[in-house]
């Protein structure tokens, strides 16, 4: 088995991870704990982004964003950015994402009265293939 630890900062391999460094952007996951009594709830929500909500990621810097579910509440965030804490901060600055952050904080566990968003914390990429 072939294995390769993940460049940093910028990817480089095939097309995908070029047209990423072409870009400038970088990939960021995190995770977060959504409360396993309120997961359904939490989908729904996501199937109604406001679209003011979803102009201003864009806006922001925050490309190909997809969030994941498991049954058990583990949810599990990827976006592309040239600059995650830039792009953090510049949704921080808008108006909409204050009240997006509020009513989603209920659904949190362990976020220790943070908005959902500031208590996101990058992984380390360890491997990708593309």
């Amino acid at each position: 088995m072939r294995t390769r630890q993940a460049p940093d900062p910028a990817p480089s391999g095939g097309p995908a991870a070029r047209e990423a460094a072409a870009s400038g952007r970088r990939r960021v996951c995190f995770l977060l704990k959504v409360r396993a009594d309120r997961a359904e709830e939490y989908r729904e929500r996501h199937r109604h982004v406001w679209p003011a909500m979803l102009d201003a990621l864009s806006a922001a810097g925050w490309h190909n964003y997809s969030l994941f579910l498991r049954e058990d509440g583990l949810l599990v965030g990827y976006l592309e950015t040239p600059d995650f804490e830039r792009a953090r901060a510049a949704m921080a600055a808008t108006g909409v994402n204050a009240r997006w952050q509020a009513e989603m904080a209920g659904f949190f566990e362990e976020i220790d009265g943070r908005a959902p968003d500031a208590a996101m914390r990058p992984l380390t990429e360890v491997f990708h293939l593309d």
